[in-house]
């Protein structure tokens, strides 16, 4: 059994330790806001917050979290930067295909939690490793400002 608190609560689940966090959060727990897309921690689909900081899911093992506090794209509203980061999203009309945006938002309200004021220089070092298909990175950055009140 492995103990891990997602979203606030404490879950007991019976996995192998070297499950990524990924499938846990997906098959286990039911949480499918979190995305599968590489694999191997380059395209930040599978992006949550670990204790507020971004990591890749699809590579964490389970086993490895210890008492740390996973939050995810379901969960991350309950922050005031979470909501500000998800209201400018919508705003911004960020969104096309969605696939990449639960871990866009994740790694902006990240970057915004560690630089409440991000210069263009600091959104582009924190999201280099958030890839998205449709090209809506121009509509990211200005959300981000959005959400930092800039």
């Amino acid at each position: 059994m492995i103990s891990l608190k997602i979203n606030g609560q404490t879950r007991e689940l019976d996995i192998p330790p070297d499950m990524p966090v990924l499938w846990v959060l997906r098959d286990v727990v039911g949480l499918t806001g979190t995305k599968y897309g590489c694999g191997i921690a380059q395209c930040g689909a599978c992006t949550v917050h670990l204790d507020g900081q971004a990591v890749r899911s699809c590579v964490l093992p389970a086993g490895g979290v210890g008492d740390a506090h996973i939050t995810t794209i379901e969960g991350v509203g309950a922050s005031a930067i979470g909501q500000r980061v998800q209201k400018a999203w919508l705003d911004r009309e960020v969104v096309q295909c969605g696939y990449c945006q639960s871990g866009q938002i994740m790694q902006a309200a990240a970057l915004l939690q560690q630089t409440p004021r991000p210069t263009d220089p600091e959104i582009d070092a924190a999201m280099a490793g958030n890839i998205c298909r449709c090209g809506t990175y121009v509509r990211i950055r200005a959300a981000i400002y959005d959400a930092a009140g800039a």
